[in-house]
């Protein structure tokens, strides 16, 4: 019992953990929309600093619905055309059962244990040991597999990883990092336009307020722009980093529930612990875009991310939660051939 309530505790802790993490992201837009404003006034009509902040707080005010509207284009965009984005992206491409039907029957036999709709089935063809799942509605929800994957994990190793991956799409990871990377985009694509502009704030030149607007004075303390000017583009950097970590953040904390949530649809966390070892050593997929990496299993990067700039828990990590949480064994590299009792035998 101990070690179900140390599972299940570890599960609500990372849910919780996501939900913060996400909403931060809220936080950052809104510096970023207001930063924005800050260059508009600055670079335009300048002023002293107090003119510069009470016109931008006055143009928030106006401009937060524009700002809304056009993060609300960005997303149904990305919402329209993730998945093919991803496939392009990642090179997968669909498989029937007829083409792979140990791949085919073991994830069906996993859904209907749990009563869940089955996904589509992709396959990377690459040499690489790597799986991801994604998508965000019932109709688009995919997972993929590496041909490296399949010829080198056992039944149990392969049903392990098609359990993580389903459990992404059962506790709504591929929603959350689809919607993780569309926010962390916008504050990317805001991010790169000031910084090609850079030369802007250094040939600065601001028009006189006229007496029109709104009732503002005419400007005065070119100085205090300039200072403005760099905060705001100190702010919308600073902004891009901090997403780019919280989403990484993220898939951090749903790679240990993915692994948990395996080990409840196969009751075998043996196999789990097996396959990321396996995983580890032969992860990397060359030429896959960096802002997918958190899709995988395992990063897919060439070198290893360390830190806060991983994508991914260390595969150390997670074992040590295996063993810790769901009384698993690291008993090495070996395959495991035998196969236990479980929903998919």
């Amino acid at each position: 019992m101990a070690r179900v309530y140390g599972l299940y505790s570890h599960i609500q802790k990372n849910r919780i953990k996501s939900v913060f993490l996400l909403a931060s992201f809220v936080l950052l837009i809104h510096a970023v929309l207001f930063s924005l404003v800050l260059l508009f006034e600055a670079g335009t009509y300048g002023g002293t600093a107090q003119e510069i902040l009470e016109a931008a707080v006055e143009d928030v005010r106006y401009a937060w619905p524009a700002g809304l509207i056009a993060a609300g284009l960005w997303f149904l965009i990305a919402y329209a055309f993730h998945q093919r984005m991803i496939d392009y992206a990642t090179r997968a491409a669909g498989v029937e059962r007829r083409a792979e039907p140990r791949l085919y029957n073991t994830l069906e036999n996993l859904c209907i244990s749990r009563g869940v709709a089955m996904p589509k089935l992709k396959i990377i063809e690459t040499e690489g040991l790597n799986a991801f799942a994604s998508g965000i509605r019932d109709s688009n929800y995919s997972v993929a597999v590496t041909r490296g994957l399949l010829d080198q994990l056992s039944e149990r190793e392969l049903a392990a990883v098609l359990g993580h991956e389903l459990t992404h799409i059962r506790n709504k990871d591929t929603q959350l990092m689809v919607i993780a990377v569309i926010f962390a985009g916008i504050i990317a694509f805001v991010a790169d336009i000031m910084f090609r502009r850079l030369d802007f704030p250094f040939g600065y030149s601001p028009q006189p307020r006229r007496s029109s607007d709104r009732g503002r004075r005419e400007s005065g303390g070119g100085g205090a722009a300039v200072l403005i000017i760099v905060i705001a583009l100190a702010v919308i950097a600073i902004s891009w980093g901090v997403s780019v970590l919280i989403r990484f953040a993220i898939s951090r904390s749903r790679e240990f529930l993915a692994d948990a949530g395996s080990v409840e649809l196969t009751k075998d966390p043996d196999a789990m612990i097996s396959a990321l070892r396996r995983i580890e050593k032969g992860a990397a997929i060359p030429d896959v875009p960096s802002r997918v990496h958190a899709f995988f299993i395992e990063s897919p990067a060439a070198e290893p991310e360390r830190g806060w700039l991983s994508t991914h828990p260390s595969v150390a990590a997670r074992i040590h939660a295996l063993v810790e949480f769901a009384g698993g064994r690291d008993i090495g590299h070996e395959p495991l051939v035998a196969q236990p009792k479980g929903p998919w035998s």
